[in-house]
This record gives structure tokens, sequence and C-alpha cells, in this order.
């Protein structure tokens, strides 16, 4: 590596490099950054903190499908069945997957752990 390296006093103030080569380690330190978030991300998901889900579910999220009923549908649950888990009426489920109506908080907490998911994946919230 070509470096020119500036002093003030026998002070090292600046390395100054060719352009080429601060953009290549410029992109080894996005690299590095990528690995370190992938290893977050196994790590999370060994500790149970992360899910994974196949394309088909998160293509029905994307095109703004009802979250409750697309991981109904993904558990294989039936409406009658999630709804008697978590004793409310199988019109009342309906009316959340059509989003006809808006579930309390502890319905909607219940939902989320019946199907385990978190709370913000019904909401929507993907922050």
């Amino acid at each position: 590596m070509n470096v020119q390296i500036i002093k003030n006093k026998d002070e090292v103030e600046w390395a100054v490099i060719p352009y080429d080569e601060y953009l290549h380690l410029v992109e080894k330190a996005e690299m590095l950054d990528d690995i370190q978030d992938f290893d977050r991300f196994q790590s999370s998901l060994a500790h149970g903190e992360e899910q994974l889900f196949p394309v088909e579910v998160v293509d029905k999220l994307l095109e703004g499908q009802n979250p409750i009923k697309v991981f109904r549908e993904y558990r294989g649950m039936t409406q009658d069945g999630l709804a008697k888990k978590i004793d409310i009426s199988i019109p009342y489920l309906s009316q959340l997957e059509t989003n006809k109506r808006r579930g309390s908080i502890k319905v909607l907490t219940d939902l989320a752990k019946e199907l385990g998911i978190t709370l913000d994946m019904i909401l929507g919230d993907t922050d």
C-alpha cells in the first residue's frame, strides 16, 4: 500500500493513500459490518430470538395480506381452532382477519402468542 505520512511537530496527523486503495478499504469495512450483522442474526436465531419464514409467507405480508390470517394459515390452524384457543368467537376472529374490526391489546397479544410471533408482526411494525 502506498501511504504518505504527514507529521506536525513529530506527531503523525495524516495518512494519505491513493483513492483506489481508499475505496478498497471502504469495501472491506462494509463487508466486515455485513459479516458482523450476519453473525449477530445467527446468534439470535440460535437463541430463539429470531425466526425464519418461507418466502410465500413474506410475499403475502408484503402484498398487504392480514398477518393474523397469514400466520394462522402458515401454522395450519383453522379459525375455529385459533378462536377457541384464545377464547374469542369465530366471527370476531374473522373480522380481525378481514380488517373489519380492531382487536384489543389483550386479544392481539394472545393471538401473537398463540401464532408464535410478536405483537409488532401483527400490528405491522417493521422497525
